[in-house]
């Protein structure tokens, strides 16, 4: 049925259930579950021991062995989310288990047929991302204890031990952290839908709020991550296989297509929080780093990144703000631009520390006679050393990001 053209129906309110964003937990995945059904033991039992496997060389002989699941038996969201995070890491140490001069070019069909299948059914890309790495990789060891870093451990690991445990769980915590901030841009759009100017202020100072949060959560990894552990041991096993050196060619997935594969390792940038707010507050990225950003928008859940195109179609925050006149929007306004910026700020801080400095003292141990193979033996990669794992020049796009960010601002 035709809608008449002279009735145009009011645009809704977004609602964050139906996008499948959480009131409590944001983008993270509710309390995911930590087990599949039986007939997936031997996917379970391998992702239990990945780190050892990986680091006694022998997880490409177990996932030879392994017999190839039907994905028919998996049901729901949470088993699925589940299956895509345990395969996700099998895959991931299969492929870098010796290394960016190990590679191998071809991913088996046990592995590769269900892999495709539990992605494609999720909508999520068949590689480690941002969604499985930290939005479904937690648990709480006490199930009625807080969401704090004491109490939460991952699900599945990889090498890197604490290290990489705290990088995951730091990284929740940003998450965390945002969800007051996810729940300001429906408020925010809501009241410009109303005209309720002092609701509007009120998501707006949240917003700002949550921003500042994230800062602070962020500030912790100096407390949980080891730098070098991170660049010679963990970076590797987030890397992909597009504009990545190491693998030229992509990865042919066996069962699935005859031609090779290439996706981009995990990265910040598929977090869709930050997405969500650069679309409320009108902030324009330059071209070639607006491309990129896009491009990570199919490494998020579909209802994600649904959510990101519907505040990206609703009316503009900014010129409201502006049209208004009102000093006080204004200036709430450009609170939240410019805790988005220091953020953004503080992101190059860190990665200036567990990439740039890791890699010029990784460089440096490179040239030692003593250098072994294997990111097991802790022989740190040389591929990515101006990336980022995504595949992005990763100062320069950081830079840029961060400078547009803050040409948001609403000038007096």
């Amino acid at each position: 049925m035709e809608a008449s053209d002279d009735t145009e129906e009011p645009p809704l309110p977004l609602a964050l259930t139906r996008f499948q964003v959480s009131e409590e937990f944001g983008f993270l995945l509710p309390d995911p579950l930590t087990e599949l059904p039986a007939p997936y033991g031997p996917w379970m039992d391998i992702a239990h021991e990945l780190p050892q496997l990986i680091v006694s060389h022998q997880l490409r002989a177990r996932v030879h062995q392994m017999q190839q699941l039907s994905t028919q038996h998996l049901r729901g969201r949470e088993e699925l989310h589940l299956a895509h995070l345990v395969l996700s890491f099998i895959t991931m140490g299969y492929v870098w288990q010796e290394g960016e001069e190990g590679t191998v070019q071809v991913l088996p069909r046990n592995l590769a047929v269900p892999y495709w299948e539990v992605s494609q059914a999720l909508g999520l890309p068949p590689i480690l991302s941002h969604a499985d790495f930290v939005l479904a990789n937690w648990r709480r060891k006490d199930p009625n204890g807080p969401l704090e870093i004491e109490n939460l451990d991952t699900i599945i690991t990889l090498p890197g031990g604490q290290s990489l445990r705290g990088f995951i769980l730091v990284t929740l915590l940003v998450e965390k952290a945002a969800v007051p901030g996810i729940k300001a841009i429906v408020q925010a759009l809501g009241a410009i839908l109303q005209g309720d100017e002092e609701t509007l202020h009120r998501a707006l100072e949240e917003l700002a709020g949550a921003i500042e949060a994230m800062s602070v959560a962020l500030r912790r990894m100096h407390d949980y991550v080891d730098s070098e552990v991170f660049y010679s041991v963990i970076r590797i096993f987030l890397s992909g296989w597009k504009d990545n050196p190491a693998m030229p060619n992509g990865l042919i997935y066996e069962g699935v297509s005859p031609e090779p594969l290439a996706f981009s390792g995990g990265s910040a940038a598929q977090s869709t929080v930050l997405h969500a707010f650069d679309e409320l507050l009108g902030i324009c990225h330059r071209q070639d780093t607006a491309a990129f950003l896009h491009r990570m928008r199919d490494y998020m859940p579909g209802p994600h990144r649904a959510f990101v195109e519907q505040i990206r179609g609703a009316v503009s925050l900014k010129q409201h703000v502006l049209s208004s006149g009102d000093a006080r929007l204004r200036a709430a306004f450009n609170r939240c631009v410019s805790a988005l910026t220091d953020f953004r700020s503080y992101h190059i801080t860190i990665v200036t520390k567990y990439i740039a400095t890791a890699a010029a003292k990784a460089k440096a141990r490179r040239a030692e006679p003593s250098a072994r193979a294997g990111p097991s033996a802790g022989k740190p990669p040389s591929a990515l050393e101006a990336k980022g794992t995504g595949g992005s020049h990763i100062f320069s796009f950081l830079k840029s990001i961060r400078d547009t960010t803050r040409e948001g601002m609403i000038s007096a």
